[in-house]
């Protein structure tokens, strides 16, 4: 497994050695011990504990295993294998915007159940072919990026929408009021937008709820993050993506996401704030 560039990966890496370190610790072994009941040389016990080389997942087992802490392999598991590409630069996927909607294209192709937070943008389920170009657009200026295929990405998120259609997966969405009232595109762009919201809200298997400006609530995010099933988290920042498979952490995000929705209004109301934001645009 090849070294990763990130400083966050590297913590992410290191955060799996110390937790292997302690596991050890508590079992009252030594690394000695260990690396002669799991068959090893001593030096690769070493090598994990200081993060020097990633563990395998046969190792993670073999090491809870005769530790005595089975209970940690899925949450190491999963921590390991999202060490590497936990932390992705939009840098490295900004040559390709088609590139960065085919990562997204495979998460919906796993799952049936997604959740949607955005403190900005509408979500892509519901955004227009209009506003997907102006976002497009908005990234490839703001990270001084060429990106020469903007109309491929758009025909491929119009594409993923067949998956709602079907009617067999269910996609739940929450936004801040402040996403209609934030002149971030033009305002036909914008009121385009906001007409397919009040369409759009109405398929069955989808849900859109806004959180009013004056919103009594325990939870305030900066950051947009989808949920896909039980088993992925997709965070976005200003400088990267990063993706969360660790189960711990997954719940917390599915915990966030239900405060969030406990805050929103939804139905007659949101309408009534979609069609004040397209009123202020008239």
């Amino acid at each position: 497994m090849p070294a990763s560039p990130s400083s966050s990966g590297q913590q992410a890496r290191q955060a799996i050695a110390d937790r292997l370190r302690e596991i050890l610790r508590d079992s009252g072994l030594t690394a000695r011990a260990l690396a002669r009941q799991a068959g090893w040389d001593e030096t690769k016990c070493s090598r994990l504990i200081h993060a020097r080389t990633p563990p395998s997942d046969d190792d993670i087992r073999t090491w809870c295993r005769i530790c005595g802490a089975e209970d940690e392999i899925p949450n190491l598991i999963a921590a390991s294998r999202s060490a590497e590409n936990a932390y992705l630069e939009w840098r490295r996927v900004q040559r390709s915007m088609k590139r960065m909607q085919d990562l997204g294209l495979r998460l919906f192709e796993d799952n049936r159940v997604y959740r949607f937070y955005s403190s900005n943008l509408v979500p892509w389920p519901l955004q227009t072919p209009g506003y997907m170009r102006a976002i497009m657009q908005r990234f490839s200026d703001f990270h001084r990026a060429d990106v020469p295929d903007i109309e491929d990405g758009v025909r491929t998120r119009m594409a993923r929408r067949r998956f709602l259609d079907d009617g067999t997966r269910r996609c739940a969405m929450i936004i801040e009021e402040s996403v209609l009232r934030n002149r971030v595109f033009g305002d036909e762009v914008m009121k385009d937008q906001f007409r397919h919201l009040l369409t759009g809200m109405r398929q069955t298997n989808l849900s859109l709820g806004i959180i009013p400006l004056a919103a009594v609530r325990v939870q305030k995010l900066t950051e947009t993050f989808h949920i896909y099933g039980d088993n992925t988290v997709s965070i976005e920042l200003v400088s990267a993506i990063i993706t969360i498979t660790q189960p711990r952490e997954i719940d917390l995000y599915i915990r966030c996401f239900n405060d969030l929705a406990s805050a929103a209004v939804y139905g007659d109301k949101a309408e009534a704030l979609i069609t004040a934001a397209i009123g202020a645009l008239e």
